[in-house]
């Protein structure tokens, strides 16, 4: 799967967010106080989304609407196993002690960490 950059990511977490079809226009005030796109710059992002496979486009009236062609989740994933992959030779330990020893984490987010790994075990 192809990755996306920052600003795409944006865009494509905009998309995500909603249920229905969006129009430029609903992107660019989703993405308002975090990046402040010009119209012309949130379309020419979207149209290399559908470029790239990441989103669909239907006509609706004068306007187009794009429509996420791969699920939040999904790209989610692929991205963490790459990072897991490139960065900790696909050691979840590694990460877990770099983000402690880093204090990205604490002693809160661990014990979050212990209880969901109990939960998935059923434990």
């Amino acid at each position: 799967m192809k990755r996306l950059g920052d600003g795409e990511l944006e865009i494509m977490l905009a998309v995500w967010g909603e249920e229905e079809p969006v129009s430029s226009t609903l992107v660019q005030e989703k993405l308002r106080g975090r990046r402040d796109w010009a119209l012309p710059a949130v379309i020419t992002a979207l149209n290399r989304l559908v470029e790239k496979g990441f989103l669909a486009v239907e006509k609706r009236g004068r306007s187009n609407c794009y429509r996420p062609l791969i699920a939040e989740r999904d790209y989610k994933a692929a991205e963490g196993r790459g990072l897991l992959d490139r960065l900790y030779g696909s050691s979840f330990k590694g990460l877990v002690a770099s983000l402690y020893d880093s204090r990205a984490i604490g002693k809160n987010e661990l014990e979050d960490l212990r209880k969901f790994l109990d939960e998935l075990e059923g434990k």
